[in-house]
């Protein structure tokens, strides 16, 4: 959502007077200026009234998103409608986290601006010909830290893009290297609403954490009212660090081990191509994202947003999945203590859980585990959504033998199970009704 920041008022540079020939300077060589008129002190107080706004801690599922990313010194791509606020929510957030802002518009650029400046020596076939880099970058150098913002990304041309490829991953320019304590963040419309706008090459949208900044009304009304919502870094929990990096190394080489065909897979589309999709590099940026995720303990909004950002819806929920399904309790441990056992309570989880514990007696089966996976879904049946149980309850029936027992607690299944498929006649009944409906008109 966006943050639009007033810009502080500054002082107009002064300049001579037309109000009347003897304001004006007696000679043409005089330094002299006539004071401005009054009422431009004025207007500036009222500027200053304008631009006098504060902020307030405030949920806020996408700046959270783009906070985690700077931490992770990650270079980050804001999509969005021309007005929507992305200019203003990076100047906000370099105010907030009190780094300098360099502004660097991408499209009136040169390519050499990016690549460096050849500039010729006393003898250049000694000494070659060095790239001096632009006054922007050296300031940045200087300074040891910094925001830098690449605005109007997608009107910059293929050219340009090209050079920039360097500055975004190696934070090279020419021969100077920008110091870890300069941030990467870029912006960018829509080609159908950018002025003359390009498609992104595939090699930079890789290099990029891709987030769609969209506007929240409520934010923008308190914001308008004086009020924005305000830019903080994650906290990170120094004991939870090695953990952290553990579970994500886990979770990304797990799903990729199980799906190898994800480990790169360029989109057939153009359009594809200019946004988010999975390759080595973008995955090692995942793996960065999770880790300070988990260390941060964020939600899974935000970790959605990130990881659906660096390599595409697919892949990213694919992920989100196997996160999932990582914490989920071993069906052993469960079958082995049914009474003290604690089911998620999601209603997908819960349905994987018992899944599992039913395919954990099938694969080993036993009079007892039958018996603990019966205890676990009347237990779950008590706890939760009763449909959850149905599937897992058809199934493990079906792996009774002829000399177990039916347990007592299957009597108090068996009006779930029933009730579930009587629903399920009736909403097939319904839609053969409704669809013949529709043939007779």
């Amino acid at each position: 959502m966006p943050m639009p920041m007033p810009a502080h008022a500054t002082p107009a540079a002064d300049s001579p007077s037309t109000h009347s020939p003897s304001a004006r300077p007696s000679s043409t060589h005089s330094s002299s200026t006539a004071p401005e008129p009054p009422e431009l002190d004025v207007a500036r107080d009222l500027l200053a009234l304008l631009a006098d706004t504060a902020t307030e801690p405030r949920p806020d599922t996408q700046l959270e998103a783009l906070t985690l990313a700077v931490a992770a010194d990650l270079p980050v791509l804001l999509w969005g409608e021309p007005g929507i606020g992305k200019t203003a929510a990076l100047t906000q957030l370099a105010e907030a986290l009190e780094l300098p802002l360099t502004t660097v518009i991408a499209s009136v650029h040169e390519p050499s601006d990016f690549s460096g400046l050849p500039v010729v020596g006393d003898d250049p076939a000694e000494q070659g010909v060095p790239l001096a880099p632009p006054d922007w970058a050296v300031r940045l150098v200087r300074a040891g830290r910094g925001l830098l913002f690449l605005d109007e990304l997608s009107t910059a041309p293929p050219a340009v893009q090209a050079a920039l490829l360097r500055l975004v991953l190696e934070r090279r320019i020419g021969a100077l290297r920008l110091p870890p304590g300069v941030r990467i963040v870029a912006a960018a419309n829509p080609r159908s609403s950018a002025a003359d706008g390009w498609e992104l090459s595939p090699p930079l949208a890789n290099r990029f954490v891709h987030l769609q900044w969209v506007h929240d009304p409520e934010v923008v009304v308190r914001g308008l009212g004086g009020t924005w919502p305000r830019a903080t870094l994650p906290r990170l929990d120094p004991r939870r660090l090695p953990d952290a990096v553990d579970f994500a190394r886990r979770a990304v080489c797990g799903l990729l081990a199980a799906r190898p065909e994800l480990v790169h897979r360029l989109p057939s589309g153009e359009g594809r191509r200019g946004g988010p999709w999975p390759s080595p590099r973008s995955w090692e940026s995942t793996l960065r994202l999770v880790a300070f995720a988990t260390a941060a303990d964020v939600s899974r909004d935000v970790l959605s947003l990130l990881v659906r950002g660096t390599v595409g819806d697919g892949p990213g929920l694919e992920l989100l999945a196997s996160v999932d399904r990582m914490d989920l309790p071993d069906p052993e441990t469960l079958l082995a203590d049914p009474v003290a056992a604690e089911l998620p309570r999601r209603g997908d989880l819960r349905q994987a859980v018992l899944d599992g514990v039913v395919d954990a007696v099938r694969r080993r089966p036993g009079r007892d585990r039958w018996d603990a996976a019966w205890a676990l879904l009347v237990r779950a049946a008590e706890t939760g959504a009763p449909d959850l149980v149905v599937v897992p309850a058809t199934t493990l029936a079906s792996l009774r033998r002829e000399d177990w027992d039916v347990p007592p607690s299957i009597e108090r299944l068996t009006g779930v199970v029933a009730l579930s498929r009587r629903a399920d006649r009736v909403a097939r009944t319904a839609g053969a009704s409704a669809a013949g409906a529709g043939v007779r008109r």
